[in-house]
C-alpha cells in the first residue's frame, strides 16, 4: 500500500517503511523577510529558494507528525478583548474616514510576478531516482519504471500569499493558519506528466568570474563564507595547501565558479575542511600560526580592520 510522508521537505509517496527520508524535524522560521528552518542554519530571502533548502535530519518515513517536543510550536493565548468588544459596554463610534475622491485611483501594490517554469523535462537529460516534481504543492517523487504519460500532476500554478496571518496561494481562495496546513493545501490544476528536470541548459556551462565572500578569525582559526547558490555538492571539490586553496564549484543550475586563492598567511591543510550550504561554501582554514589576518588573499587591498572574535592566547 502507498502511503505519503507527512515530514516537511520529504512529503513523497512510499511503500517501504524502512526507507531513509530526509526531512526538516523542526519549524520554519519568517524572520524580517529571511526564510528558512529552525532544525538548521540556512536563510534565504525567496520562497522558492525557501523550498529548496536541503533537508539536514535522516530518518524514516512517517503517516503520522513526529515532530520532536523542541521543535513543537506553542500555541499564543488569545488575545484579550478590546474595551469596545466587552459584552455589556456601549461600542465606540469612531467618526467617518475620509474616502478617496473617485478620481483618483488608490494605491495599490503590484502582484508579485511569478516565475516562468518549462511545461516539460528535457527528454535528452537525465532524471534522478530521488527527483521530486518542481512544480509547487506537488512533490510527488520520480518513478524510474512507471509510464510518464499515466502521470497526472496536480499542483499550484500560482504563488504563496501570506497576509496577516492567513496563508494560501494566489491561483485558488482556500486560506488557513497553520503553515504545516498550508503546505496540505490540495493543488488546484492538473497537468499531464510531472516536471523534474525542466528544460535543458544551452551547451557549455555559464562561468562565474567572482563571488562574494566575507570572513571572521578567532586565534586558531579563519572561518570564510563564498555565496553562491545551489552549489552541487556531489561534485564540488576544495583543495587545501599550505598556501593556497584551489576550489572547483560546479552548479545545479549549469554553472560554475573555478578559482585558486593565495592565502595572506599559512594554514595547515590536513585539519582545514569546507562545508556546502544551500546559499553559500563555508571554509574552516586552520592557521599555520598565530598571525592576525587583515584580509584573506594576499592580494585584497588592506581596509584598515580587523575582524577577530574570542580571546587571543597569552604570550
Amino acid at each position: 500500500m502507498t502511503s505519503k510522508c507527512v515530514h516537511k521537505g520529504c512529503g513523497k509517496e512510499f511503500t517501504d517503511a524502512d526507507e531513509p527520508c530526509i526531512y526538516h524535524p523542526g519549524l520554519p522560521v519568517f524572520h524580517e523577510g529571511q526564510k528558512g528552518w529552525k532544525c538548521c542554519k540556512p536563510r534565504v530571502l525567496t520562497f522558492d529558494e525557501f523550498l529548496a533548502i536541503p533537508a539536514c535530519t535522516t530518518g524514516k518515513h512517517s503517516t503520522v507528525d513526529d515532530t520532536p517536543a523542541e521543535y513543537k510550536e506553542v500555541k499564543k493565548p488569545a488575545p484579550e478583548l478590546e474595551p469596545e468588544n466587552i459584552p455589556g459596554r456601549a461600542p465606540v463610534v469612531e467618526p467617518p474616514r475620509p474616502t478617496a475622491s473617485p478620481a483618483i485611483a488608490p494605491p495599490s501594490n503590484p502582484a508579485t510576478p511569478v516565475p516562468e517554469e518549462s511545461e516539460s523535462d528535457d527528454p535528452s537529460l537525465e532524471i534522478a531516482a530521488n527527483a521530486t516534481c518542481r512544480r509547487r504543492g506537488c512533490g510527488a517523487g520520480y518513478n524510474a519504471g512507471g509510464a510518464r504519460d499515466d502521470e497526472v500532476c496536480v499542483h499550484h500554478p500560482g504563488h504563496p500569499v501570506f497576509h496577516e496571518g492567513s496563508k494560501g496561494w494566489s491561483c485558488c481562495k482556500k486560506r488557513v493558519l497553520e503553515f504545516d496546513e498550508f503546505l496540505k493545501i490540495q493543488g488546484c490544476k492538473e497537468k499531464k506528466r510531472h516536471l523534474f528536470i525542466g528544460k535543458g541548459k544551452p551547451p557549455g556551462e555559464e562561468k562565474v568570474e567572482t563571488v562574494r565572500n566575507d570572513f571572521y578569525q578567532t586565534p586558531h582559526s579563519v572561518n570564510v563564507s563564498l555565496y553562491l547558490k545551489k552549489i552541487d555538492k556531489t561534485k564540488a571539490s576544495v583543495k587545501f595547501a599550505a598556501e593556497t586553496i584551489e576550489m572547483d564549484l560546479p552548479t545545479t543550475d549549469n554553472k560554475r565558479y573555478r578559482d585558486t586563492y593565495d592565502l595572506f598567511a599559512p594554514i595547515d591543510p590536513e585539519k582545514s575542511q569546507f562545508r556546502v550550504l544551500g546559499t553559500k561554501l563555508e571554509l574552516t582554514l586552520v592557521k599555520g600560526d598565530t598571525t592576525s589576518w587583515p584580509v584573506l588573499r594576499r592580494d585584497d587591498p588592506w581596509s584598515g580592520q580587523r575582524i577577530q572574535v574570542g580571546n587571543a592566547g597569552r604570550a
